[in-house]
């Protein structure tokens, strides 16, 4: 085993493309993925925001707030996910009302 630390992520296939990212504390943004390092460092450009519900924190809304470039700390990068290609559903756990 060598010394030197590797990301368990490969995220050179997501450079220049859209990424999600969910961070610890319950932040969520989007932008294109500029560049990383191997402590998960994210450089996003065209960042924008999705803001947290008042009443409660662990939900977004659909209200964003647009941040230009920005750079994610590795240490609060819990989830990285590419924008294209995914879709939000519906969840098929809930009860839906009547059934």
């Amino acid at each position: 085993m060598s010394g030197r630390k590797e990301t368990v992520l490969d995220l050179a296939k997501f450079v220049d493309k859209g990424v999600q990212v969910k961070l610890t504390g319950g932040r969520q943004v989007t932008g294109t993925l500029k560049g990383y390092d191997q402590l998960l460092n994210l450089v996003l450009d065209e960042a924008v925001e999705f803001l947290r519900d008042p009443d409660d924190p662990l939900k977004t809304t659909d209200q964003t707030r647009r941040l230009g470039l920005i750079v994610c700390r590795g240490t609060a990068v819990m989830l990285v996910s590419p924008t294209d290609g995914t879709d939000e559903i519906a969840n098929p756990f809930i009860q839906q009302d009547g059934a």
